[in-house]
């Protein structure tokens, strides 16, 4: 088995190697380390947690260990993702270095420019930025790149995923054109390989792992998850959750809980701090001391769960990460490669579980497809599909139909009344309408009136009514028939006589 002593080192940098524990250095270190002490260009694909980090950092301090830094002229370069990987390279400068008078400046977003502008202006061996960070400072003009020697290039894939491509080739033309580049990423996408045949010459290809694989010693599983109502999704969701968290019991020491969007990541890490769980969230929104203070506590193990988005997936480098769950399916199947390489790191062994829902599943697909590996699907810890919360409001909703028909049956008799109050008013009101008894016609004798049926059927006013249209109809036929009485009875019509321009003939009345 190969040794560190075996790869050239500086002996002061073996030294520190020694100090912090290690003998024997992993494939991509072993790798990679040989030609980067030639001055060769280093190409490297190794899937995370492999120790991509020592591969480059080994090498640029046994190089760098002769010469000196000239003012605002850095001396190596080492562009990271995100300021979280940037710190934890820095780290590995200070472990490895510790034995050798080398300077280094650490500029990232969220630290004072006045700070970082004063480290640059002594002169730094190691420059390790951001890219965003690094530009800002050469176009205020605090910074020269004419006398790079090494240039490194960690996680490229991600730099690809966060828009930082631009930047890096823009980055790569302000170096001289004789540096010697070390460039690692753990999956190679066609964009990425432009960009290596653009600026690496000639390189050495150490390629310890298939290209985008999860590591043997994790072990992997998700739940397929179905809310039983839509807007109930995101509760139920957290539950299930925790029902997991509890599953695993005591072998869930410490785990890292990964949301895709940053607003999740602060409503899982309140949730889960109401209920009891010793949660912090950390993503791209919250400020930079902030941010390393729960890295820190995290580390150290005073923090025992933290929420994170994909900021976090690179370069947080605990040995002893117990858990991932993915909250969230990863838009990028890559990403799902990053987040569970937190887990089962130097050898130990992890689980990672992953949520996913109905809209998720083909996200899944391409992870599965990248992985070349079917995800084994998980039992519901909750006893079922659907949570047992779920049942309960379902109880209202059936009492809502239930009265519905109520309603509606209501609002029938309502609708049935109108047509039996407009029955009840009798049509024979017409005929109790007819002159009273007293009232006689010649030649006719009238009909007895049915008072008794009316008075039986009519409520009161209507009655009521009907009596006055008896007395305004007795009014009415005395007008028409005038006043006049034979025998003491009301005459109706014209009575018996006619007159006498009717009895005329046609001639008499053209006469008269």
């Amino acid at each position: 088995m190969i040794k560190f002593s075996d790869l050239k080192l500086n002996p002061k940098v073996l030294k520190a190697i020694e100090e912090a524990g290690y003998e024997s250095p992993t494939p991509i270190q072993a790798g990679a380390i040989p030609p980067a002490l030639e001055g060769r260009d280093v190409l490297g694909i190794a899937q995370t947690g492999t120790g991509k980090t020592a591969s480059f950092t080994l090498p640029m301090i046994t190089m760098l260990a002769r010469g000196r830094a000239r003012a605002r002229m850095p001396r190596s370069l080492v562009l990271c993702p995100t300021r979280e990987l940037a710190a934890q390279v820095a780290e590995n400068f200070d472990t490895y270095a510790k034995h050798v008078k080398l300077t280094k400046a650490l500029l990232i977003g969220g630290v004072s420019f006045k700070e970082q502008d004063t480290a640059i202006d002594k002169g730094v061996d190691v420059l390790i930025a951001t890219p965003g960070r690094l530009l800002d400072h050469f176009e205020r003009g605090k910074l020269i790149l004419n006398d790079v020697k090494v240039m490194v290039v960690d996680e490229a894939d991600r730099m690809l995923d966060m828009g930082f491509i631009p930047d890096i080739e823009r980055i790569f033309g302000l170096t001289p054109f004789t540096r010697q580049t070390l460039f690692f990423s753990a999956t190679m996408a066609p964009e990425i390989e432009r960009i290596t045949n653009t600026f690496l010459s000639n390189p050495e290809r150490i390629e310890v792992a298939r290209q985008a694989t999860t590591g043997e010693n994790i072990k992997q599983g998700v739940l397929m998850f179905k809310a039983s109502r839509k807007d109930r999704e995101a509760t139920e969701k957290r539950k299930v959750l925790r029902a997991l968290i509890d599953a695993e019991g005591e072998k869930c020491t410490n785990a890292i809980i990964f949301c895709n969007r940053k607003m999740d990541v602060d409503t899982v890490a309140k949730s889960l701090k109401k209920y009891g769980y010793d949660a912090a969230p950390i993503h791209g929104d919250l400020e930079q001391s902030q941010r390393t203070r729960t890295l820190d506590g995290f580390r150290a193990g005073s923090l025992r769960f933290l929420v994170a988005s994909d900021v976090a997936a690179r370069g947080l480098d605990v040995p002893a990460v117990s858990h991932v769950f993915n909250f969230d399916v990863p838009s990028h199947a890559e990403d799902y490669v990053h987040r569970i390489g937190r887990t089962g790191r130097a050898g130990r062994d992890g689980t990672a579980i992953m949520i996913c829902t109905a809209r998720d599943e083909k996200n899944l697909a391409d992870v599965e497809r990248l992985v070349q590996r079917e995800i084994p699907r998980l039992d519901d810890p909750l006893g079922g599909g659907k949570p047992a919360e779920a049942a309960k409001p379902a109880a209202p909703e059936a009492e809502a139909q239930a009265e519905k028909p109520k309603r509606t049956r209501s609002r029938s008799r309502k609708s049935d009344d109108k047509p039996k109050v407009e029955a009840e008013v009798p049509k024979p009101v017409v005929k109790a309408e007819t002159p009273e008894p007293e009232t006689k016609v010649e030649g006719v004798s009238p009909p007895e009136p049915k008072i008794e049926a009316p008075e039986k059927t009519d409520p009161p006013k209507q009655q009521d009514r009907n009596n006055n249209n008896r007395s305004r109809n007795n009014s009415n036929n005395n007008n028409r028939g005038g006043n006049n009485d034979r025998g003491g009875n009301k005459v109706v019509g014209l009575g018996n006589h006619t007159p006498d321009f009717i009895e005329l003939s046609f001639e008499d009345r053209q006469k008269a």
